[in-house]
C-alpha cells in the first residue's frame, strides 16, 4: 500500500524512535508529513505517508548507528509481517550473484556490469528499463553515501523488470568515481532490486546494520574472489542474527 497513512505513534514504532522525538522532528519539517490544524493533541497534529517514511529512511540510513537501525529492522518486519531472524541479505544474493573483481571504471559501466551479473543469474526481463531506472536514481542522489560503498537501485520497486527481489554484490580493488559527497573512490557495490517497498527497506536497513559491523568492511574489501566475498558477508549477518536473538 504505497499511499499507506501512519499516525505519530505508528511511526515511533516502524522506526523504532520515541514517539516525543516523532513529533520533534514532524514540528521541524525534519521528516515528510503532514500537519493538521485545529486544537488536537499533539500526537494527532500529523499524519504520515508510508512510501514518504521509507524513502527518508533510505536517506538517513548510512547516518544511523547498529542500534537504531536494528531497531528499524526489527519494526519494518513487525509491520510487513516478515522474518527479521533470518539470512535476509545473503538469502537474496542469487548463485552466480557476487562479481569479484569487477572490470568497470565508471559510473555508467558499473551499472551496467551489476544488472549483466543480475540477467546472467537470471533475474532480469527487462534489462535496458532496469539500468535506466537505476541510471536516473543516481542522478537525483549518488547512493555512494557510506565511505567505500554504495548500494545503486531503483527510485522505485519494479514489479515487472525483475524476476524476483535479489542483491548482487560487486567488488572492484583499483576504485571507481561513483559519486560520493566528499569525492572518494567507491570499491563495494550492493545492487538492490525489489518488487516491493518493504523489502526494499528491510534489505537496506540489514545491509546497513552489516555494514557499521566493526571490522567487516576491511574484511569485505579485501576478499580476492567471489567465493572469500560471499562467506565474509555471511559471517557477519549470522553474527547479527544470533545477537538479536
Amino acid at each position: 500500500m504505497p499511499h499507506e497513512q501512519m499516525t505519530a505513534s505508528q511511526v515511533a514504532t516502524y522506526l523504532a524512535m520515541d514517539m516525543r522525538d516523532v513529533i520533534k522532528i514532524a514540528s521541524r519539517d525534519q521528516i515528510p508529513c503532514q500537519k493538521i490544524g485545529g486544537d488536537k493533541a499533539p500526537r494527532d497534529r500529523y499524519r504520515f505517508i508510508k512510501s514518504d517514511i521509507d524513502h527518508w529512511v533510505e536517506n538517513q540510513v548510512h547516518t544511523l548507528d547498529r542500534e537504531r537501525l536494528s531497531g528499524i529492522s526489527k519494526g519494518v518486519s513487525e509491520h510487513h509481517g516478515l522474518d527479521s531472524d533470518g539470512m535476509i541479505l545473503c538469502s537474496h544474493i542469487p548463485d552466480g550473484g557476487l562479481d569479484v573483481p569487477m572490470h568497470a571504471r565508471t559510473r555508467e559501466a558499473t551499472i551496467r556490469e551489476l544488472v549483466d551479473v543480475a540477467d546472467r543469474a537470471g533475474m532480469v526481463y527487462l534489462r535496458a528499463e532496469l539500468i535506466e531506472e537505476i541510471r536516473q536514481r543516481e542522478e537525483m542522489c549518488s547512493t555512494a553515501l557510506i565511505p567505500g560503498v554504495a548500494m545503486p537501485h531503483p527510485r522505485h520497486p519494479v514489479e515487472y523488470d525483475i524476476a524476483d527481489s535479489f542483491v548482487v554484490v560487486g567488488l572492484t580493488h583499483s576504485g571507481i568515481p561513483f559519486g560520493a559527497p566528499d569525492g572518494s573512490l567507491t570499491r563495494l557495490f550492493f545492487l538492490v532490486c525489489c518488487k516491493d517497498e518493504r523489502t526494499h527497506l528491510h534489505l537496506l536497513a540489514r545491509l546497513a546494520q552489516m555494514l557499521h559491523t566493526p571490522g567487516v568492511m576491511d574484511e569485505l574489501l579485501h576478499a580476492d574472489n567471489p567465493e572469500e566475498l560471499l562467506d565474509a558477508l555471511k559471517k557477519c549477518e549470522e553474527k547479527i542474527v544470533r545477537d538479536e536473538q
